[in-house]
């Protein structure tokens, strides 16, 4: 089902999951989130959210504020 939402699944890989952890050990953010930051900047993308943890990112990344 999900195959049928225009998504991309992106598997987390060593590279993926080493730069979530090293954001992890410095941002104060939840470790999910921290995989949202790392997939932004190694596809260098935009991140669209409300999510106010993110703030603590915004001057490391492109983030769309909902």
């Amino acid at each position: 089902m999900i195959e049928s939402f225009p998504i991309s699944l992106v598997d987390a890989d060593k590279k993926f999951t080493r730069e979530a952890a090293r954001i992890k050990a410095i941002k104060p953010m939840a470790y999910a989130d921290c995989f949202a930051v790392a997939l932004t900047r190694l596809k260098k993308a935009e991140l669209y959210t409300g999510d106010p943890e993110f703030k603590a990112v915004e001057k490391d990344i492109k983030i769309v504020w909902l």
